[in-house]
């Protein structure tokens, strides 16, 4: 193994000097032994490389074939060159060609010559045509899709059903397909010049051994011309032996499509998966045999062979069905469980819950295409990603109560969204920007409540290029269903999954998990500080940080609440970043001194923590002015935060989300170091 491996550690080394040799046969004469051996090279490769295109499942794995098509192409004219100068010189040619002059032939130069224009018809004419032109067709077509593949694969991690590793690795195996194919168009030259010069030095060979062994005196002109007839024709198949290999294994290298298996493995499957077409083409070939003249003992023989192989292959695939009904039969027959343990399964309630009416459920089976599956997966690897927390396993399944084209999503066992999809039709959203109208079903995007539109499939571009965003049905669902994970994120983590999340923190920071847990704090106090960030969507993917923080303040901080905005003031980069924009500015609407005096001095300690208890008229007017600064600043294109003091945050975020007000409201701590603040508005004590 280790010689091998040093073998091929100086492999470009070999690969050169192998060239230079095969340059220096076109100049230097060979000795009789050396030209055998080469011969016994040239035959063995193309063996070989012809085994190897038959056993590849993709013909990228076998991608080097083009220039190993030139190089072996060169070999076999430096050899052909090299026999001619041993021929033309001394009239022998080694043993490898005489061989083949002699036996192959029957020392009769005339049935070696029409045996080797055959060889040079089937190679040049039939397959290296075929193979030219599928080569061509397939190169056209493969540069053709390339840029529908690059968009597909965009679409797919914009969605999130890859990651950046993937797509990479997808498009540099698009840029390979692109690359082998257009070798294999050009490299189908080489097979059709190597015949042309085939024919030429045979020529050349016979002509030119004539005139030396005349001028040579050695016999008769017809004893000349079957010594050098032979040796020539010889030559000539000899070195179209291993071309017809190579250019059958061209052939098959490009006609290669949709296989996931070697070529003998799909043969053998795509055939025995018909026996009723053996059984008719036995019975129509045992029918020939009755045609007077015929063999009829070699067609009743062949016919009876694919006969008893299709009753074979029918009687296995009545076997293989048979088992699998008895096994679906079985278990539908199995005694149901009686007892406590036939009603606990009825007692679990699924965290996350997808149903769907019978109209949509092809969106959910994939044989019929559908891929809401793989977007569901996508969603969870989308949450993680975005909030750190790790989402629930979702059971899909249909109703009855549904009506066709209608879902809904339940969060542990009770509904929260509900809304109506039309499968096999596109959602065309107007974010805003659509510069025409646009023909289709009114509906309203169930996700974000966006003016949208039900269009055909076949509209798709069309609606693209007015300005409308376009969206597939599961993923107008799965969108939907990321949502509601997020909003209710806080309500879905449970305390195994905080138990995961920190055996997982262990891994990378073991002694501040030890610290914590349990000497500090519980799981459920973890779990409370967790979902008191989730509850505004705060990520908590920087875990260590967060659990450093209540190691820190843990022993002196008990209230769940109070932790919370200390962690939070501890992953103020974390906050932060959700509402910066290009610029790294974030857009703040601030109170106005006397009115977040005015709150401050109503704060009031209730059960369930610090509580805003202001009187109607500032209430009143504070809810007025928050809606009025949000508006205003929506209307001038910013995503804007209320920004107050740090004993104030957490009571007034409350205050608002009561009333119905979704203004993300930070403390001045949780501006994070090095980003630019804005204020695009002031809340003012202003009554209504």
């Amino acid at each position: 193994m280790k010689t091998l491996q040093q073998v091929l550690k100086h492999s470009d080394l070999l690969l050169g000097v192998g060239l230079l040799v095969i340059v220096a046969m076109l100049i230097l004469p060979l000795p009789h032994w050396m030209l055998d051996a080469c011969l016994v090279v040239a035959i063995a490769s193309s063996v070989v490389i012809l085994l190897t295109s038959v056993n590849v499942k993709d013909p990228l794995e076998f991608s080097v074939f083009p220039s190993l098509l030139l190089v072996t192409t060169l070999f076999r004219l430096a050899l052909s060159i090299a026999a001619t100068k041993l021929i033309l010189g001394s009239g022998q040619a080694g043993q490898v060609i005489e061989t083949f002059g002699n036996f192959v032939m029957g020392g009769d130069p005339v049935v070696g010559f029409v045996a080797f224009l055959i060889l040079v018809i089937v190679q040049f004419i039939v397959i290296t045509n075929g193979a030219g032109r599928v080569s061509e067709v397939v190169a056209r077509f493969t540069l053709d899709a390339m840029p529908g593949k690059q968009m597909a694969i965009d679409a797919d991690l914009a969605a999130g059903l890859i990651d950046d590793t993937e797509a990479k690795e997808r498009r540099l195996k698009i840029k390979k397909e692109a690359d082998f194919y257009g070798a294999m168009d050009g490299a189908s030259k080489f097979v059709k010049g190597d015949a042309i010069a085939a024919i030429l030095i045979i020529a050349i060979n016979i002509l030119g051994g004539f005139v030396v062994g005349f001028m040579r005196g050695g016999g008769d002109a017809m004893t000349i011309l079957k010594t050098y007839s032979l040796l020539s024709v010889g030559e000539g198949l000899v070195s179209q032996l291993p071309a017809l290999l190579i250019s059958t294994a061209s052939g098959l290298m490009v006609t290669r499509a949709g296989q996931d298996r070697s070529m003998a493995g799909e043969v053998t499957q795509q055939l025995m998966a018909q026996p009723k077409a053996i059984q008719y083409a036995g019975g129509a070939i045992a029918a020939m045999g009755l045609i007077p003249g015929f063999p009829e003992t070699i067609f009743f023989a062949a016919g009876g062979f694919c006969f008893v192989l299709s009753r074979f292959l029918i009687d296995a695939a009545k076997t293989e069905e048979a088992a699998v009904k008895a096994a679906e039969q079985q278990k539908k027959q199995a005694p149901p469980p009686s007892g406590p343990e036939a009603v606990l399964p009825l007692l679990a309630v699924d965290p996350i819950e997808i149903e769907i009416g019978y109209g949509l459920t092809k969106l959910a089976d994939p044989r019929a295409g559908g891929d809401l599956s793989d977007r569901v997966t996508a969603t969870r690897r989308q949450v993680a990603l975005e909030l750190g927390f790790v989402m629930p396993t979702v059971r899909i399944r249909d109703s009855v109560h549904l009506q066709s084209t209608e879902y809904l999503i339940k969060v542990r066992g009770e509904e929260v969204v509900r809304s109506f999809l039309q499968p096999g039709m596109l959602l065309a959203v107007n974010s805003g920007v659509a510069l025409a109208p646009l023909g289709g079903i009114a509906t309203t995007d169930p996700v974000f409540g966006l003016d949208a539109l039900w269009i055909e499939a076949g509209n798709r571009e069309s609606a693209e290029r007015s300005g409308y965003t376009v969206i597939e049905p599961t993923a107008v669902l799965s969108t939907h269903l990321c949502e509601t994970v997020k909003a209710h994120a806080a309500e879905l983590l449970s305390r195994q999954d905080v138990q995961q999340l920190l055996d997982n923190a262990k891994q990378q920071n073991e002694a501040v998990v030890s610290e914590l847990v349990p000497n500090i704090l519980q799981i459920g106090d973890i779990q409370k500080v967790l979902q008191h960030l989730l509850q505004e969507r705060i990520p908590i993917r920087d875990m260590v940080t967060i659990l450093e923080t209540m190691a820190d303040y843990g022993g002196r901080v008990k209230d769940p609440d109070q932790l919370g905005e200390l962690v939070r003031a501890s992953i103020a980069r974390t906050i932060t970043r959700q509402y910066v924009d290009g610029d790294r500015k974030v857009h703040c609407i601030t109170l106005d001194p006397v009115l977040e005096r005015a709150l401050t001095d109503s704060l009031k300690m209730t059960s369930f923590g610090s509580a805003l208890l202001p009187d109607t008229q500032t209430q009143q007017a504070l809810l007025e002015s928050v809606h009025q600064q949000q508006s205003s600043a929506l209307g001038a294109g910013y995503q804007a935060v209320l920004l107050c003091g740090n004993q104030l945050r957490l009571p007034l975020r409350r205050l608002l989300e009561k009333h119905g007000t979704n203004l993300p409201v930070l403390a001045f701590n949780e501006i994070a170091a090095g980003v630019d603040v804005e204020f695009v508005g002031q809340v003012r004590a202003m009554a209504a």
